[in-house]
């Protein structure tokens, strides 16, 4: 008989994490659309049914994504209810959680999601499964995210970016809103994996299926969808307004929209910007013998 670490953790098994957004600003935003919260639900269990099908060894965590929250919610490797029941009985309840919490203790206020935090903790749980021993399943990120990006995350949402590609941890991205998010742009680029904006709702399911339930292994012999353009475009620290062009702290790599004496993160004093005097540039044209 095979012994079980023989046949643990090949290249086709994987560890997802899925980031769901339940801000209830966006869904009753998108009431309009006719693809309501139950109906988005729909679809996801679809998808997590079927990578606990493809591979008996893959494992699946869910976290939840609110305006003032996020926390687990469900975990395949220890659930021990039927996964649609456990699923929905432990999202109702943060979403009720979420919501009796005050507005101002969101990150960016209403309206915002805080995707910096479920990136985390989605961080967090890898990191534990890495210190478990050399045998792992391969780690993704999958981002089912609707809401704008939030300005004041950007600092958070970009170290967990990078700790995410330092990991070797790609993520994916599935924007299910009406625009396209900039944050969850420079992720997948940044870290190798796939960015898709749906163009059809209702098929959402096949949208999942097709492309993000394939393995790390299996992705290199497929052609999945390409990024057409990325939002490269930096929010500055001040204002949190996005940018084309602004003033960087040469010691902490903070952006800002305007030009500040002090740095707000570091406290560097900045020099003025020097004023180029026209007779002393007029000396330095001028030669040795006075020509």
């Amino acid at each position: 008989m095979t012994p079980v670490s023989s046949k643990l953790y090949t290249d086709d098994v994987s560890l997802l994490m899925v980031l769901i957004d339940t801000n209830p600003y966006l869904w009753s935003s998108m009431k309009n659309t006719a693809f309501t919260f139950s109906k988005f639900l729909s679809h996801v269990l679809a998808f997590l049914n079927s990578i606990l099908l493809l591979n008996q060894m893959n494992q699946v965590v869910v976290i939840a994504t609110g305006y003032n929250s996020c926390d687990y919610v469900f975990d395949s490797s220890s659930s021990s209810m039927q996964r649609a029941e456990c699923l929905l009985e432990k999202l109702e309840e943060f979403v009720d959680k979420d919501e009796t919490l005050s507005q101002e203790d969101s990150v960016d206020g209403v309206g915002f999601s805080l995707l910096s935090g479920s990136l985390s903790m989605a961080l967090c749980y890898i990191q534990r499964v890495f210190r478990t021993g050399p045998l792992h399943p391969q780690p993704r990120i999958l981002c089912l995210h609707g809401s704008p990006d939030g300005p004041g995350q950007y600092v958070a949402v970009m170290n967990a970016i990078f700790s995410a590609q330092r990991s070797m941890v790609p993520i994916d991205s599935c924007v299910i809103g009406s625009q396209h998010s900039a944050f969850l742009q420079q992720a997948s680029y940044i870290t190798g994996g796939v960015y898709l904006k749906p163009q059809v709702s209702d098929g959402l399911f096949q949208y999942l299926s097709t492309v993000f339930a394939t393995d790390l292994h299996s992705r290199a012999f497929l052609q999945l969808p390409r990024p057409v353009g990325v939002d490269f475009r930096a929010s500055c620290f001040c204002h949190k307004n996005t940018i084309d062009m602004g003033y960087i702290c040469s010691v902490c790599l903070s952006i800002f929209c305007k030009h500040h004496k002090k740095c707000s993160t570091c406290g560097s004093n900045f020099g003025e910007a020097r004023k180029q005097d026209p007779s002393a540039s007029g000396q330095r044209r001028k030669t040795p013998d006075g020509s």
